[in-house]
């Protein structure tokens, strides 16, 4: 019987010792920022502090170890160089990371989210660093009085810890999303009277509302958000547009698929003591209503293309109460590129050349769409009646009439061709699209 009472007066004394403890340790780095995430087995109390000659972030924990090594890589850990830990007054945790710049660091515990339990998270901003607002304007070209580019902000949903839906076969939809977001910015800029911007450029976590606050930045004419999503029967399939819905969702479907979406915040990691209202208040901003029309007409030209890459979940525009729609003043679309969760649709997605398809058809939507509403002061609008275009090696009929969004016999009428043969060096005369 003493036996038996030693050894739980032990394990009470082991228990109150270590509290919890420090199960993996993530890093993702962005160009803003470096984010460092420390799972936890529960929550915990702590303190953070900077030190200098070197540069370093100290984090106490009280009640805390960590069992074994950690993971840690160097190429992808952003401003920070090391990570080192060791226990300080018995039983406190302390954890050092080496960085090589100085940074300015904030953290916020999180509580357990999706497949995620406590977390706390250490965002690193490295002194001197570019602003996401910085960063999204410089990207974006400037062009001759007169014929200025309409701005398009593309957003790979999801990123960095929260990966998003996950097909049968292993995707992740953060990967897919983000493939097709450069192609897409490739083919924007490819195209006349188009600049294209990237919301994300690399697997890190964006918040929602940053990420149409960059499209603000930027000063885009659309924002289009990108996604793969899950759902429950795995034999539905196929792209389907959305806008947002100032009242109720569309269809069932569509409120579920915002209500999956609207989480990622609690996935990836957002400080909620950022005292704005901003999300609860911008429905209320009047000029939105006028955002709202301009986003389901590029959205109706959007569907409309996806039709000839494979099939369409929805023949229509969808509406539902999507976060990442919410700016007041910047028309926003949201993609869903196909179900990762259907095995044809995940192996579609994991195609480069689907993908392909699939960015040409969204750019030359856009471009439909530009072609009809762009402003006095645009390219589109210089050249609303029919421009020309300088043949180069490799271009088809074919090629141009897609780059231009005409079909193949309205050039050859305008140009009076009776084939299909052109010659590099060559000016063909491109009617305008719709006319």
């Amino acid at each position: 019987m003493r036996a038996i009472t030693k050894v739980l007066i032990l394990m009470l004394i082991s228990s109150s010792i270590w509290a919890t403890e420090v199960e993996n340790l993530r890093i993702w780095a962005g160009p803003d920022n470096t984010r460092v995430v420390l799972d936890l087995a529960d929550r915990v109390d702590y303190r953070l502090f900077t030190l200098e000659n070197p540069d370093r972030v100290v984090i106490d924990i009280d009640a805390s170890q960590i069992s074994g090594e950690l993971p840690f890589d160097s190429d992808r850990s952003g401003v920070v160089s090391g990570f080192r830990h060791g226990i300080r007054n018995g039983n406190d945790l302390r954890v050092v990371l080496d960085l090589n710049d100085q940074a300015k660091p904030q953290s916020f515990l999180l509580d357990p989210a999706g497949e995620y339990g406590h977390r706390l998270v250490i965002d690193l901003k490295p002194e001197g660093a570019q602003t996401p607002a910085e960063r999204v304007r410089e990207v974006v070209r400037t062009a001759p009085d007169g014929e200025g580019d309409m701005v398009v902000a593309i957003d790979a949903g999801h990123g960095g810890e929260d990966p998003g839906a996950i097909g049968p076969g292993g995707t992740f939809e953060k990967e897919v999303t983000l493939a097709i977001a450069r192609e897409l910015e490739q083919r924007i800029n490819d195209m006349p009277g188009m600049q294209a911007v990237l919301v994300r450029t690399g697997d890190y976590f964006v918040p929602l509302q940053e990420r149409y606050s960059r499209a603000r930045q930027a000063q885009a004419d659309l924002f289009l958000s990108i996604h793969a999503d899950a759902f429950r029967d795995f034999r539905v399939r196929g792209s389907s547009v959305y806008v947002l819905s100032r009242s109720g969702a569309s269809s069932e479907a569509a409120r579920l698929l915002a209500q999956r979406e609207n989480k990622s915040d609690l996935i990836g990691g957002v400080s909620l003591d950022r005292g704005d209202d901003m999300l609860s208040s911008v429905l209320l901003d009047l000029s939105q209503s006028a955002a709202l029309e301009y986003s389901n007409s590029a959205a109706e030209k959007i569907l409309g293309e996806l039709g000839s890459v494979g099939r369409r979940h929805r023949n229509r525009v969808e509406r539902a109460n999507f976060v990442v729609l919410r700016s007041p003043d910047v028309p926003s679309v949201l993609i869903e590129v196909g179900f990762i969760s259907n095995p044809q649709d995940e192996q579609n997605l994991n195609n480069a050349h689907h993908r392909q398809q699939v960015a040409n058809a969204i750019a030359t939507g856009v471009h439909q769409h530009f072609h009809r509403t762009a402003p006095q002061g645009t390219w589109f609008a210089a050249n609303r009646e029919g421009y020309r275009h300088i043949v180069a090696r490799g271009d088809t009929l074919g090629v141009i009439a897609q780059r231009y969004s005409v079909s193949v016999n309205r050039i050859r009428e305008a140009n009076n061709l009776n084939g299909d043969v052109i010659h590099p060096g060559a000016v063909l005369v491109i009617p305008a699209a719709g006319g």
